[in-house]
């Protein structure tokens, strides 16, 4: 679904390369209806270009910097140059997935007016930054994400199925160490139970793994949805572990693998 609003000044583009003239190049927004914008050869590339074609050709997909919106004139200028590597593909993958969520919904509302799909989209989209981010959110944390976005219990229902049927959840994996000694009477026990515990999480969507490595070193391995909420479980199941042991007078230590 391409957006009928205009994009800011600084915002990623993809764009279509429509035409190339000497003194710049004239291209399509890809993600909005009816937006155009010039590309001026100063914002091409760095430097002294002798031909532009060497940079930017008619066809071309390409991601550009908005620099300057003028509603008015219905003008939009644009900057290659400032565009790195890493941006770029980015902003293409992001693309590529709002396009992909776009015609997951269509599947969603199969037989019923677009109209309706791109009242849904639209909604969606005023909550999140992208069409994809609001299905991802469905699926990790479940339907009311949807209601508050605003979503009818309907579109919602609808919503989080096409969600759970398609879209992968990236997860991140991540490993720590604790060293526990104990030099109670039952100081065997005393680790099982300080480990049990270490090995419990509330977090639904984290797979939590504590295993024996070589006295006294045991394995934390998080796998998370995100790297923020694997540091956070890791780092809460070592000192849990560490507290128990040191309650009954023995001690422990947290190692983070590199």
């Amino acid at each position: 679904m391409k957006r009928e609003d205009w994009p800011e000044p600084g915002d990623l583009v993809v764009c279509t390369v429509e035409q190339v003239v000497d003194f710049g190049a004239f291209v399509i927004l890809d993600e909005y209806e009816n937006k155009r914008g010039l590309i001026h050869i100063s914002e091409v590339a760095s430097g002294w270009i002798k031909y532009i074609r060497d940079h930017v050709r008619e066809g071309q997909k390409i991601v550009c910097k908005v620099l300057n919106v003028d509603i008015h004139r219905n003008h939009i200028d644009l900057s290659f140059k400032d565009v790195n590597d890493h941006q770029r593909r980015e902003k293409i993958q992001a693309w590529k997935a709002d396009q992909k969520s776009w015609k997951w919904l269509q599947m969603a509302y199969e037989g019923r007016d677009e109209e309706v799909v791109k009242h849904v989209a639209s909604t969606l989209s005023e909550n999140y930054d992208s069409l994809y981010a609001a299905l991802e959110d469905a699926v990790v944390n479940g339907i009311d994400v949807l209601y508050d976005a605003g979503l009818s219990e309907e579109d919602a229902q609808k919503v989080l199925k096409v969600s759970m049927e398609n879209v992968k959840i990236p997860y991140v994996e991540i490993t720590g160490f604790v060293d526990l000694k104990s030099i109670a009477s039952d100081g065997v026990e005393q680790i099982k139970a300080a480990l049990k515990k270490a090995a419990r999480t509330k977090e639904t969507d984290v797979s939590l793994d504590v295993r024996y490595v070589g006295a006294p070193r045991y394995r934390i391995h998080v796998t998370a949805p995100e790297y923020k909420l694997a540091e956070l479980v890791l780092r809460t199941a070592a000192q849990t572990a560490i507290k128990h042991i040191e309650k009954t007078g023995g001690e422990g230590t947290f190692h983070r693998q590199a």
